[in-house]
């Protein structure tokens, strides 16, 4: 039972099971573009606005500055992750295809719920300060 947990699948399964379901895929809408003014929203609404106004009105000085370099600095690796699983799973490239194919299915459910919860904080982060 335990392996079953952690089983893993080839690529070429996975290519072989889309190919093979008669399904058809969804088309890609957002392009390199739309997805750049989309971060450059959600930073925008919720970070410009509302989280540099609390940071500076309670730690105010160089603290905020570096806190914002660093933070950018962790989003290029973030993105540099994705770009990764994208070259390497040709089929959805999200962190749940490449840890399904090399980590197995406990691990890719748990990293789908977390990228549930991740989605659903970052908009009720941005829901709030906007209101």
């Amino acid at each position: 039972m335990a392996g079953a947990l952690f089983r893993t699948k080839s690529i070429d399964r996975l290519l072989i099971d889309v190919a093979g379901s008669g399904e058809t895929t969804l088309k890609r809408t957002l392009g390199p573009g739309a997805l750049v003014a989309l971060g450059i929203g959600a930073i925008i609404g919720a970070g410009l606005f509302v989280r540099t106004a609390a940071a500076i009105a309670e730690r105010s000085g160089p603290s905020v500055t570096i806190a914002f370099i660093v933070a950018g600095v962790g989003c290029a690796f973030a993105g540099l992750c994705y770009a990764e699983f994208a070259s390497m799973i040709p089929i959805a490239g999200s962190a749940y295809t490449y840890s399904y194919a090399t980590m197995g299915e406990l691990v890719a459910w748990i990293i789908g719920w977390d990228l549930i919860l991740e989605y659903a904080v970052g908009a009720a982060t941005v829901a709030i300060a906007w209101s």
